[in-house]
């Protein structure tokens, strides 16, 4: 049985791509490592925020619609994108949030881990948590948080699903996650092994009326295969499992193949390369647009239609 090795990346709607830009690379310090477009929605930025180079796994993504109504949480939706930071440096998270004012919830102990969630300016759920566990991360050294407390990547996705069996057993069976507990009423599923990064938490309401995208949601969670042959493989245990998959779709910087889990929640196998120096210089990484080879010829027309970005002044840390 072939297994996914972790999440890859997030993809979620944001509402002012300006706002969302600000938020993620001057306040938390993620570096911007591509702008481009949505690839199905070729009028609106596809914005790629990760580590110095854009690991797998570090890669939170947005599409802005700032016309869109605001999401609903609900069950069938990832509800909160959860993000792993060093030991200790959780305190000094809490003041530069609320430096910013930004509301946070109290501290909190999830699975023996200090825990911080927060929300982003159009209302999606995030969380910090402390945790030691080593991860393929470069820091950034032009962030304006300092390397010792740089968010580290993903930690873990959260979803809530009107049937915890059901979604439990694909989950197993199609992705080769294995159960690694219960805490609090969320149940715990970790990829190769578990560990930061390797996990998804399912917590099971089964009266909550079903969400629906909109600002502020997850659009879709992707989980990492090593290559197109792994990738098939997993595809194929989905279509056992009873997932309705895509045929393979050429992302440029990774191959993707989409699918719903029986909940509802939108899932993806991405591989891990060939990554986001296939186009741009490392140095260069999220400074200009770029396009996929085939929509270079529409350039004037996409150009046009999209919003200018400003990159500011990073927000001060220490």
């Amino acid at each position: 049985m072939a297994h996914v090795h972790g999440l890859h990346h997030i993809t979620c709607i944001s509402g002012d791509p300006q706002e969302n830009l600000e938020f993620y690379t001057e306040l938390l310090g993620l570096r911007l490592v591509k702008r481009s477009i949505n690839q199905d929605a070729p009028d609106t930025y596809h914005l790629f925020y990760a580590d110095a180079e854009g690991h797998p796994g570090t890669d939170l993504t947005f599409f802005p619609w700032p016309n869109m109504p605001g999401g609903h949480r609900g069950a069938g939706l990832a509800v909160e994108v959860g993000f792993a930071v060093p030991p200790g440096a959780l305190a000094w998270w809490a003041d530069r949030l609320s430096s910013a004012q930004v509301p946070r919830e109290a501290p909190e102990d999830r699975f023996g881990e200090k825990v911080l969630r927060f929300e982003d300016p159009h209302g999606l759920a995030l969380s910090l948590t402390e945790n030691e566990d080593a991860k393929d991360f470069t820091p950034w050294d032009r962030s304006p948080v300092m390397e010792a407390r740089q968010i580290r990547g993903f930690h873990t996705v959260r979803l809530w699903e009107r049937d915890l069996a059901e979604t439990g057993r694909f989950v197993e069976e199609a992705l080769g996650l294995e159960p690694a507990g219960e805490a609090a009423g969320w149940h715990r599923y970790g990829a190769a092994g578990g560990g930061s990064g390797r996990w998804l938490e399912i917590r099971e309401m089964p009266d909550e009326r079903l969400g629906s995208w909109g600002v502020g949601s997850v659009h879709h969670v992707a989980f990492r295969v090593r290559d197109e042959e792994e990738q098939q493989t997993v595809r194929t245990q989905a279509v056992i499992g009873g997932a309705l998959p895509t045929q393979v779709i050429d992302r440029f910087w990774f191959k993707s193949v989409y699918f719903r889990e029986p909940g509802g929640v939108l899932f993806e196998l991405a591989t891990e390369e060939p990554g986001f120096t296939a186009d741009e210089e490392l140095e260069h990484l999220g400074e200009r647009l770029v396009l996929p080879p085939w929509f270079e010829s529409k350039r004037t027309e996409i150009e046009a239609t999209l919003p200018p970005l400003r990159v500011g002044a990073p927000i001060a840390g220490d």
